[in-house]
């Protein structure tokens, strides 16, 4: 397997440029990774770093594009100041994605933005919502058409503790491997779980297909110890970038992260024969959307 993790020395948010081969790497699944980019608290900050902060009821604080922070139980001047901070992250992932990535432009689409103070080792998670199992990231209830999932991740942790990752095979190669599973799409199915209000607009055949791959991924006990993988500690104070749709990976321990998630049409990609859209219509020989 060609290394899935593509390491670049930049310390500066704002000094990222536009690089060939590190556009061609991360459009082909691999994870760019920069050790010395960190994103730093300020003292008055640091005092978020503690799992009492989050709601026990909501998987992780976000602040939406409205600047409305949710899953935090803090008073309202810790709200903003914590508001604030995760605002800052938001500024500091988009100029990296803007430095790196200048192509993608005005066609990126914000998703909110996370603060993940949670230990990921003992959180307790149905099948389908463990992330400790290879996956590539598809979502039941909102169909996406092809969209891209691009992610930006900071690890905080001021114990110096990794992020810990395992980081598996090609998107191709995943496809390949489980396609032959994949139930048929129903076209009145997906008609009746948009009316059902399941999902928010119809599921297509492509969003169908990677709900397929990403639940047999996650079900297979035998892939998830015998694909061909990397573990990868993200150490503390650094940053990596993955399209989360198409780099199989899963998340094994950690505490303390950012996150931030960037929408793309497929077509704004630099290649757009790389998306999972593409590997997929290829794979099975039709239009999937």
């Amino acid at each position: 397997m060609d290394p899935q993790i593509i390491e670049i020395p930049h310390a500066d948010w704002h000094s990222v440029p536009a690089n060939d081969a590190w556009i061609r790497a991360l459009e082909a699944g691999k994870v760019l990774y920069f050790p010395n980019l960190a994103f730093d608290l300020t003292t008055t900050e640091k005092r978020f770093l503690t799992p009492e902060i989050r709601d026990p009821k909501i998987r992780n604080i976000s602040l939406d594009a409205t600047g409305h922070l949710k899953g935090a139980v803090a008073t309202l001047t810790d709200q903003a100041q914590l508001a604030a901070m995760i605002q800052r992250f938001r500024a500091n992932a988009r100029t990296l994605i803007d430095g790196l990535l200048p192509r993608y432009g005005d066609a990126l689409r914000m998703a909110p933005t996370s603060f993940r103070p949670t230990r990921v080792e003992t959180r307790s998670q149905s099948w389908r919502a463990d992330d400790r199992r290879l996956h590539v990231d598809a979502f039941p209830s909102r169909p996406n058409y092809g969209e891209r999932i691009l992610r930006v991740f900071a690890n905080v942790n001021p114990e110096g503790a990794p992020r810990e990752w395992r980081v598996g095979e090609p998107f191709e190669t995943v496809a390949m491997h489980f396609l032959p599973r994949a139930k048929p799409y129903s076209a009145w199915r997906a008609r009746l779980l948009q009316m059902a209000r399941v999902t928010k607009s119809l599921r297509s055949e492509y969003d169908h297909l990677m709900l397929q791959l990403h639940d047999a991924m996650k079900l297979d006990v035998d892939y998830q110890q015998d694909a061909e993988q990397l573990a990868v500690p993200f150490q503390a104070g650094s940053v990596w970038v993955c399209f989360s749709d198409q780099t199989s990976h899963a998340v094994m321990a950690g505490q303390y992260m950012m996150e931030q998630t960037l929408h793309l049409p497929v077509e704004r990609q630099y290649d757009p024969a790389s998306s999972p859209l593409a590997i997929l219509t290829r794979l099975v020989g039709h239009p999937l959307i």
